[in-house]
């Protein structure tokens, strides 16, 4: 199989090198932004952390500091012509005599830009950075949509400036260098990051190595997102980075857990107080940033000064409950309208309705710890009204899926003799319970955890931020598929581009499942505002037999730890503060329990736990004796089960275009086959309609004689043509179409997409959806190396939506869809 990345390469070189082969020389020396960093490594050691600052510590960092840089070496470097590179040190010194490319990998993901020295640069000279293995290409709108430019020259200094802020998302770097002469030595290669002075207060371990690195990993997303003055919301410049306050809602949440940066986290809610980006759901998530803020630190100030913002965001969503405006965005997910494609259908309305009647409840019952009972009345009687309306509708629930009835459940709205229904309805299917969006994927598992279901939560848990592990992930993603995995060639490999655009691959947004997994795993969640009163109650389950970890608080940090098999824990309860404790039964009948060695009396809750009397301030040590049964950790067996196989899929690049005879036995569509804008089409009866979206058109008179162009039915002379419709590549969020196959029929049938490449080096991903559900069916599709045309089969047995997606190349182009 041809390796695309050494087409694609060099047309990205050739490029920049006839445009901007010259490095601009500037005045010597180069100067940062920023001061050099002040804090020192004085803290732990965390091995399962990416973050190359996780022991780093500031003295009394603030929100109100500025950015410091520090400086990152290569872990390694790849020359593609070994025979012209020679070097001991991946930094440098690196003696290259011939023209090369030289990749360099920094380990993880960092917020920066590269640096390097030469003093004899008697070659042109570009570079690249990425956050994939690839040289990085964004949207258009961006400052340098391909992240590829020759370096500007300060002295003997080079450095890539892509935007006037100099970071990007940055784990890969590339120095590019044509019409070598002699011998250069490049020195000292470097990236200069940035960071906002922040310390690393919360910390989560368990016997499970993958969520420890989730955790750290979550944390780390957040942390290379601070600002100097607000939560930034994606690291790579795609004319996007911006603070989005909905995206804000999680990585606050994140970032109280992990941080304990409470004044930075109330400087973000007074900033983004007055923005909600356009999207009628980031209003609330906002008001519920502003409970989480108060239930983590009690600042009465603060929301005191925002309870009228608030107030306006929260009684807008009641007047517009049963005539919604337009909801603009809820997710990428598919079944939330794809993003901004259709956002406005029964699931996301369904989801909206139900998060207004959250956030009502949520802001009502800390009206009530002010005071404010007018308030706390008019909330409460928002939300008791909306939910008794919602129970005229028997079964209710029946139509809806994973998100709004996540949403559902987390309002309290679902009744318990509701909940296995609910369950039943839109949980029970592993694959259906991951969300394309990890930011609605932390929704999804606080539901799961409120219904009991910590085991199915950790599946899912698994199956999106431990995929993204898995696929090569530092930082965590602005969407995500498990798929994904099945089609990597490498660690890192460029990700599907899609209804988000081109996707980032550090995106906070992603980070919910830390607060997640303090909260519900370590156990630890405020049950007053400010902790002053504190549950700690750990899940151990799928395994898990032992967990330890800190929360910080306004009063001190909360550590606990227990191994429920060495029947031992122990715990600190900072001054002023009470904790309620609750030691899992490990599917015993029961358990001896001594705190600071003497014998307590403990009674059993939910049959999961038994719970102890409340504790003051102090330093706790436990050791308990499990009656009758062996301690175990519960496990649940869920496989992972599509509806079609990715070995159902044929794939055919010797047909070319002699398709007559072979596909199209029940009909065809020939995409802008006579001119641009003509679709030539005979569908089959069972089939209502095709109809696209986000398509744009595209005819190649010029290929009419190429073996890939289409013959056109009825010519005797065999005589062809081709067209398609291609993807919008490089308008932002235009990287993929869609196909709305309505056909509908008691037997299963055959559709093919005839893939053709023009001019070679795409890479395109093709995803099947259920019409009516919008239910993902199979794995992703990866097609590759289709330049003298390739069909793409697949036997399916419903109507169906078909998403194509641009990967790498100029765009993914179908030429035609057939019917078998």
């Amino acid at each position: 199989m041809m390796d695309l990345k050494r087409i694609l390469l060099p047309i990205i070189i050739a490029i920049f090198f006839s445009a901007f082969g010259k490095a601009e020389k500037r005045p010597s020396p180069v100067k940062e932004p920023y001061p050099g960093i002040t804090g020192r490594p004085t803290g732990a050691e965390v091995p399962d952390s990416p973050d190359p600052l996780v022991r780093y510590r500031w003295a009394e960092p603030s929100c109100d500091d500025n950015l410091e840089v520090y400086s990152l070496q290569p872990q390694s470097v790849k020359g593609n012509k070994r025979e012209v590179v020679e070097y001991k040190n991946p930094s440098g010194p690196i003696t290259v005599s011939g023209d090369c490319d030289l990749m360099f990998d920094f380990g993880q993901v960092n917020a920066g830009w590269l640096e390097f020295e030469c003093e004899d640069m008697n070659a042109d000279v570009i570079c690249s950075i990425s956050e994939f293995n690839e040289p990085a290409v964004f949207n258009a709108g961006s400052e340098h949509p391909v992240k590829t430019l020759a370096p500007k020259r300060y002295g003997n200094t080079y450095r890539l400036e892509l935007n006037k802020q100099l970071y990007e998302g940055v784990r890969y770097a590339w120095i590019h260098l044509k019409n070598v002469e002699g011998k250069i030595t490049i020195k000292k290669v470097k990236l200069v990051c940035q960071t906002k002075p922040v310390n690393y207060k919360g910390s989560f371990s368990c016997n499970d190595t993958l969520l420890n690195r989730i955790w750290y990993t979550a944390a780390y997303t957040v942390r290379l997102n601070l600002l100097k003055d607000y939560f930034g919301a994606i690291l790579m410049e795609r004319s996007d980075r911006h603070s989005w306050t909905g995206d804000a809602h999680t990585s606050q949440g994140a970032s109280l857990v992990a941080f304990g940066n409470y004044d930075f986290v109330r400087k973000n809610l007074i900033y983004t107080s007055e923005q909600y980006n356009g999207i009628e759901s980031y209003s609330l998530y906002w008001v519920q940033s502003l409970v989480d803020y108060f239930n983590y630190t009690n600042d009465k100030e603060t929301v005191h000064q925002l309870i009228d913002n608030a107030c306006k965001k929260l009684d807008a969503a009641y007047r517009q409950y049963d005539e919604l405006p337009s909801l603009t965005f809820y997710g990428w997910d598919e079944r939330l309208g794809g993003g901004f494609e259709h956002p406005n259908n029964p699931e996301t309305q369904l989801a909206y309705r139900m998060l207004a009647i959250q956030s009502w409840k949520q802001f009502g019952k800390i009206m009530e710890a002010f005071g404010k009972s007018e308030l706390a009345a008019r909330y409460k009687n928002y939300a008791e009204e909306k939910t008794t309306q919602l129970h005229c509708l028997p079964r209710w629930y029946k139509n809806g899926d994973i998100f709004a009835l996540s949403d559902a459940i987390n309002a309290g709205v679902v009744r318990p003799d509701e909940e296995e229904a609910v369950w039943q309805t839109a949980f029970t299917d592993r694959v259906q319970r991951v969300s394309y969006s990890p930011f609605n994927q932390y929704f999804v598992i606080n539901a799961m955890a409120r219904l009991g279901r910590h085991g199915e939560a950790l599946h899912t848990i698994d199956d999106c931020w431990g995929g993204q592990l898995r696929y090569g992930a530092t930082t965590f993603f602005e969407v995500f598929r498990p798929s994904w995995n099945l089609y990597k060639q490498a660690q890192n490999d460029a990700p599907v581009n899609n209804q988000c655009g081109y996707t980032s691959f550090t995106h906070p947004w992603s980070s919910g499942v830390l607060k997640w997994l303090s909260e519900e795993i370590l156990g630890i969640r405020p049950s007053a505002p400010g902790f002053t009163e504190f549950t700690v109650c750990p899940h151990l389950t799928e395994g898990l037999t032992d967990v330890n970890g800190s929360v910080p608080t306004p009063h001190g940090t909360i550590v606990f730890k227990i191994d429920a098999l060495k029947g031992k824990g122990n715990l600190t309860v900072p001054e002023h503060t009470t904790a309620n404790v609750f030691i899992p039964l490990m599917e015993t009948k029961g358990v001896n329990i001594y705190v600071n060695g003497k014998l307590i009396s403990a009674k059993i809750a939910n049959g999961t736990h038994a719970c102890l009397p409340p504790l003051p301030s102090g330093i706790y040590t436990f050791s308990f004796t499990y009656e009758g049964e062996k301690a175990e950790s519960p496990q649940i067996q869920e496989p992972i089960i599509y509806r079609y196989t990715a070995e159902s899929v044929k794939e055919d690049s010797l047909t070319r275009g002699n398709w007559i005879g072979k596909y199209g036995s029940k009909g065809y569509m020939l995409f802008n086959f006579d001119e641009q804008g003509a679709h030539r089409s005979k569908l089959p009866a069972q089939c209502k309609s095709v109809t696209f979206q986000k398509d744009v058109n595209w005819h190649a008179d010029e290929l009419a004689n190429s073996p890939s162009a289409l013959l056109i039915p009825g010519s005797k002379e065999g005589k062809r043509q081709l067209g398609g419709i291609i993807t919008g590549d490089p308008a932002a969020c235009w990287q993929t179409f869609t196909m709305d196959i309505d056909y509908r029929s008691n037997e299963s049938y055959k559709v093919s997409l005839y893939l053709a490449d023009p001019n070679g080096g795409r890479r395109t991903a093709i995803e099947l959806f259920d019409l009516d559900s919008k239910r993902i069916l199979m794995p992703v599709r990866m097609v590759r190396d289709y330049r003298g045309g390739k069909y793409v089969t697949f036997t399916v047995d419903r109507p169906l939506r078909i998403r194509v997606c641009q990967v790498r190349g100029d765009n993914a182009v179908c030429a035609a869809l057939f019917f078998d």
